[in-house]
């Protein structure tokens, strides 16, 4: 799957059913090359001088599922 197809996709909170954002950015590790986390961007970017939100960072083992339009994830917010 290409960074490009993967952030268009829906984060997905299943604890409280909530919609998170999209994705924004990866972390990998440098040796294996797999992904170690996605980072969805915090509410409120444009304004984040007003009040701003720290990005979600999602460690790769909190996904549970990567569908078509969405990404089902099962974190603690």
């Amino acid at each position: 799957m290409l960074f490009s197809e993967l952030k268009c996709k829906d984060v997905i909170n299943t604890k409280d059913c909530k919609k998170l954002g999209k994705v924004s950015d990866l972390e990998f590790d440098q040796c294996t090359g797999c992904i170690k986390k996605i980072i969805v961007p915090g509410s409120n970017k444009f304004l984040c001088f007003l009040n701003c939100e720290p990005d979600i960072v999602i460690p790769y083992k909190d996904i549970c599922q990567i569908g078509p339009d969405i990404i089902l994830v099962d974190i603690r917010c």
